[in-house]
């Protein structure tokens, strides 16, 4: 069948993420194949000192994007589509969206950029012996009972972004057992919420006043392949302000944008990793065996059928970069010479393969926020130089590429040469490698390996909930969700890959080590400005 016959029988997949900046639909067949695409932009605040987005927003930006999509599809195929083979939806990973009895948002939605969770992440870890990074949404809960928040209280659930809005268009409290990861460590034999922890926080949650245990506040984790739900009359009415689509379409399990980013770049199999490089950025790596101990650095999560793996995960990405570009462009128009971003973002890092392999001594800092991998949590945007260093244009531009790898780059050095952790494949994916030749280059002085990016990469998470919403309607024909990407997904995918450049994988080396240096000029500049 052509395209047009698989939308109007429905014999589609379409996935939804809500990323950091840019909400993201993809619609495709049931091998992947991307028939139409939507978007609508936003952004986060900062409001009284916590990160948030309002969830009037989310529903607003899910209902514009689905719109934006609506119509890609009726301008290519000549109608719009009533109905998929089945939906997902996705987004960050991690936070704290708390909810009463009746469905009322009881504090504001916390992200995965927040560190105001440090004594309940501490006090977690001791406790479950195992380590509970500060963005985990069991941190942000305990916290807010440790701060004897009015709220708590009253919690009847606890939400991750995306099983917020699979509720709100299914009714059903369910998350992808990924994303559970990222609220509540799981138990690899159960595919569950570890039970030996679960009674642990159940009873320090008593001691704080808090009745309801995690298993009644917490979202159900599902697999990969389980049915999650049907889109409800009321969830199509949120999602198409056309009224055309029709409700009862199936749904996969919601998953954050780690499990996402696995399945866009067919990560999902023992050694095999992928970076994900946007506004944040986090490598995952899936495990063979168990790390050998813990390590505060290292967040242990799923893939999205329940195998261990290890993120090295940075709260600080793409954000620095895009402001120094901002800059540029306001100095081109002051010129006379306008510049649309593409083009601009494309010749600023091709400009940065000039410059020297350690940047001529430049280091910069991109911190909006903290980065748990250096148990520092607020961030300053710095820029430093010696007199001698080099200060030119590709220079800058590379140590802003470079800095966007650091926090990640000592996670990683972790896993490498302390747990010993083997990788048979790298792959990158995310907006940061838009510009072919690039970051791919520089990802793989980073890792000193092989990096491939595939021409899908820019489709990013959405495409990758697509694909896990076509395994739950047709791939699981296949067996594993690792073989239905495999054989009806990658087959016939190409990409670029990148060998590490000996000197580059030196200058990388010689930037991390003035990395490392420079924290405690990063700290004085958090206790001073």
């Amino acid at each position: 069948m052509n395209a047009n016959e698989l939308i109007a029988r429905g014999e589609t997949a379409l996935g939804i993420e809500l990323g950091s900046t840019r909400i993201k639909g993809v619609l495709c067949d049931f091998s992947g194949n991307v028939l139409a695409t939507g978007f609508f932009e936003w952004e986060n605040k900062l409001q009284n000192g916590v990160w948030t987005y309002s969830l009037e927003d989310a529903e607003k930006g899910l209902r514009a994007c689905y719109a934006s999509l609506r119509e890609n599809v009726k301008e290519k195929y000549g109608a719009a589509p009533r109905t998929f083979g089945a939906v997902g939806v996705s987004a960050m990973m991690h936070g704290y969206i708390a909810l009463d009895e009746k469905g009322r948002q009881l504090a504001p939605f916390q992200t995965w950029r927040n560190t105001n969770t440090q004594k309940a992440a501490d006090e977690l870890t001791g406790l479950f012996d195992f380590n509970i990074p500060l963005r985990w949404s069991c941190a942000h809960l305990y916290q807010r009972a440790l701060d004897n928040e009015e709220h708590v209280s009253r919690v009847s659930s606890v939400f991750t972004l995306a099983a917020y809005i699979h509720y709100r268009l299914t009714g059903e409290k369910v998350t992808g057992v990924g994303d559970a990861s990222g609220m509540f460590p799981i138990d690899a034999q159960t595919l569950d919420y570890d039970e030996n922890m679960v009674k642990k926080f159940d009873a320090r949650l008593k001691e704080r006043g808090v009745a309801r245990g995690l298993r009644e506040l917490f979202p159900r984790p599902l697999t990969a392949g389980q049915n999650a739900g049907y889109l409800t009359p009321s969830g199509a009415a949120l999602l198409d302000g056309s009224g055309e689509l029709l409700p009862g379409v199936p749904f996969c399990p919601p998953v954050g944008d780690a499990g996402t980013g696995m399945t866009a770049t067919n990560a999902v199999a023992p050694r095999t990793g992928n970076l994900s490089a946007g506004t944040s950025v986090f490598a995952m790596i899936v495990l063979e065996k168990p790390l050998s101990r813990l390590h505060r650095e290292i967040d242990i999560v799923t893939t999205p059928t329940g195998a261990p793996c290890a993120m090295s995960h940075a709260n600080n990405g793409s954000t620095d970069i895009n402001a120094w570009a901002g800059v540029i462009r306001e100095a081109c128009a002051l010129f006379g010479v306008p510049t649309e971003p593409d083009e601009l973002y494309s010749k600023l890092y091709n400009e940065s393969l000039q410059g020297d392999p350690d940047c001529g001594g430049l280091m910069t800092y991109g911190w909006y926020s903290g980065e748990n991998v250096t148990f520092i949590n607020e961030g300053r945007p710095l820029i430093l130089r010696r007199p001698e260093s080099r200060l030119t244009l590709a220079n800058l531009m590379r140590a802003h590429l470079y800095s966007s790898l650091g926090a990640v780059k000592l996670g990683l050095d972790i896993l490498f040469e302390k747990e010993g952790v083997k990788l048979s494949r790298m792959t990158g994916h995310g907006g940061l490698f838009k510009t072919p030749g690039v970051m791919t280059r520089y990802l793989a002085a980073a890792v000193n390996a092989p990096v491939t990016v595939l021409k899908t990469a820019n489709e990013g998470g959405a495409w990758g909930i697509a694909l896990l919403a076509a395994y739950t309607a047709y791939g699981k024909r296949f067996g594993a969700l690792e073989d239905y990407l495999d054989k009806a997904v990658f087959s016939n995918l190409s990409g670029e890959t990148v060998s590490p450049d000996p000197r580059d994988a030196q200058g990388f080396s010689a930037f991390m080590e003035r990395y490392k240096a420079c924290l405690d000029v990063e700290k004085a500049a958090i206790e001073n400005i």
